[in-house]
């Protein structure tokens, strides 16, 4: 072998070193990740199933992130002038508005903002609200814990009036002068007021994470292969020079 064939020799090496040594670990890292999405999606499992929280225990509790996915029964009159329907949100693979509508809860200055379910819109007059029942009075109200309804893209800030794309929670609570909490309510149980609440379930996405590792670890075991065939069985199987 000549000098230049041992360098070439080395520097390929090296670079199949540097290959497998950063997909493997870029795989190893993918399915740590994984691992973590399973755990918190187990986590929120396990508070979906514990005993529902009621409104003292919301009220008061410290950190409000410790509340996410517990079930909650809550007592209070609905503000239905601030009713807000978000735009652009689909249930059944049908596009409508999510409902969303303050709880003034009872024997508390607090409110919270309820998602109470999905009404199809208007494709005819866009600008029609559709037609929601809002019991008077004081009423009980099942549901669990959830963040702020999540936010779509627009071009705009956060809109007024009835209709928006999405809910800025510190804007909405300046502009109803309404103590909102930090968190939400996803109201469950059947459909009821004309609307629905088939709420998507929150899948753990691990499973993207376990697709990325393997074809990480793929991609290291072609690296080996490949330098195994150039580097070894490849010249081994050239005829000698006559």
């Amino acid at each position: 072998m000549t000098a230049a064939s041992r360098a070439r020799f080395r520097v390929v090496t090296a670079a199949a070193l540097v290959g497998c040594a950063v997909t493997l670990a870029l795989g190893a890292w993918q399915w740590g990740r994984a691992q973590e999405k399973l755990a918190l999606h187990a986590a929120i499992e396990q508070r979906k199933a514990l005993a529902p929280l009621d409104q003292r225990a919301i009220v008061a509790a410290p950190a409000v992130n410790d509340l996410l996915h517990r079930p909650v029964v809550l007592r209070g009159e609905w503000v239905p002038r601030h009713t807000v329907f978000l735009d652009n949100r689909q249930m059944r693979g049908r596009p409508g508005f999510y409902v969303v509508t303050p709880l003034k809860l009872r024997d508390s200055g607090a409110a919270v903002l309820v998602e109470r379910g999905w009404v199809p819109r208007n494709f005819v007059d866009r600008e029609k609200l559709p037609a929601v029942e809002t019991p008077p009075g004081v009423i009980e109200l099942r549901g669990r814990m959830a963040p702020p309804p999540a936010k779509l893209y627009e071009f705009a800030g956060a809109g007024t009036g009835p209709i928006r794309q999405n809910l800025d929670l510190a804007q909405f609570r300046t502009e109803t002068g309404l103590a909102l909490l930090d968190l939400a309510v996803q109201q469950t149980g059947a459909a009821s007021d004309g609307l629905l609440r088939e709420w998507p379930e929150v899948a753990s996405g691990a499973g993207k994470n376990y697709g990325y590792a393997f074809q990480w670890w793929a991609l290291s075991a072609l690296i080996a292969i490949l330098y195994a065939w150039f580097q070894f069985i490849a010249p081994r199987r050239r005829p000698p020079p006559a």
